[in-house]
């Protein structure tokens, strides 16, 4: 007969100090997301599992909590979902009732996700990558679910291409060329500035789902930055790309603006409790640091100071 093992994680810890977070983290699952009309998708995703933990109990029963997870999980994940917030907010929901010492469950997703998409001089297809984001807790109150995107982009320095503006004026000048025709030279020629790979992230976060749309979240922070970069780039599409970025050259601070513009034109059904996260960084050039801005905001107030300005 076999001996019945103590359950140490159920006793009284040492120190009775609550925990907002135990869990797992990493833990690899398929997710298919339905298209209507179309095939679904496939994402190889990662997840984050976590409860809290009362002060009076010394674990989580991780082993058994990890049995729970990977069953949450699989049951999430086995049916065909239209958005990823909605198999973290199912995820978390199961694991709020499975856990009679919890108070809160919270459950994250990150996966790989292709765009098709067509490159905008030579007309080719292509792909791009994106980096979804998701994330949903629960309480006995609901639940509160988060999507968003993560996507890479190029943006121009205004500083650098402001001393390179001057000179050209200077040089121009210099040859004996009336103002009016530098002026309409300069205007229509961008002159240079060191140039940056950007990275945006934009994720809207609100009570229950917040009825987004992934891909309007990828446009809007895609051309947040100076321009779109692209996998596959012909000699037309690379000028396009060059000429487009240093003609809307943008500060990480302006591409963190332009999401919010962004958020705002395009999401009026939010409510004003919804939380919005914006945040930029760049991989400088000609720096050895990189540049980086971000807004952590409800967008009711985000309303009126767009609204404001």
């Amino acid at each position: 007969m076999s001996k019945q093992l103590p359950d140490v994680q159920a006793g009284a810890p040492d120190v009775t100090v609550g925990l907002s977070q135990v869990g797992v983290t990493g833990v690899e699952k398929l997710v298919k997301l339905a298209r209507n009309g179309k095939r679904p998708i496939v994402l190889m995703a990662e997840f984050d599992v976590f409860v809290d933990l009362p002060s009076w109990r010394k674990g989580a029963d991780m082993s058994r909590n990890m049995e729970v997870i990977d069953e949450i999980l699989e049951d999430a994940t086995r049916e065909e979902a239209y958005r990823a917030e909605e198999v973290c907010g199912d995820a978390a929901s199961r694991l709020l009732q499975k856990h009679d010492y919890t108070t809160r469950a919270e459950v994250s997703m990150e996966a790989a996700f292709m765009r098709r998409e067509r490159t905008p001089e030579s007309d080719r297809e292509t792909q791009h990558t994106v980096d979804i984001i998701a994330s949903a807790s629960a309480t006995d109150d609901g639940t509160r679910e988060e999507i968003g995107a993560r996507v890479d982009g190029m943006t121009v320095c205004p500083c650098s291409q402001g001393m390179s503006e001057a000179r050209a004026r200077t040089a121009l000048e210099d040859l004996g060329v009336d103002d009016e025709t530098i002026d309409a030279f300069l205007d229509e020629v961008p002159q240079p500035g060191h140039s940056q790979r950007g990275h945006a992230t934009l994720t809207v976060e609100a009570d229950g789902d917040p009825q987004v749309d992934l891909d309007d979240v990828i446009d809007i922070a895609r051309d947040a930055m100076s321009a779109r970069i692209y996998n596959l780039a012909k000699r037309p599409d690379e000028d396009h790309m060059t000429y487009e970025s240093h003609a809307d050259a943008k500060f990480v601070e302006d591409c963190v603006r332009s999401m919010a513009e962004g958020v705002v034109e395009e999401f009026h059904h939010l409510p004003d409790d919804a939380v919005v996260t914006m945040k930029q960084s760049n991989d400088e050039s000609i720096h050895q640091h990189n540049a980086h801005a971000e807004r952590v905001i409800d967008v009711g107030t985000l309303r009126e100071e767009i609204r404001s300005a």
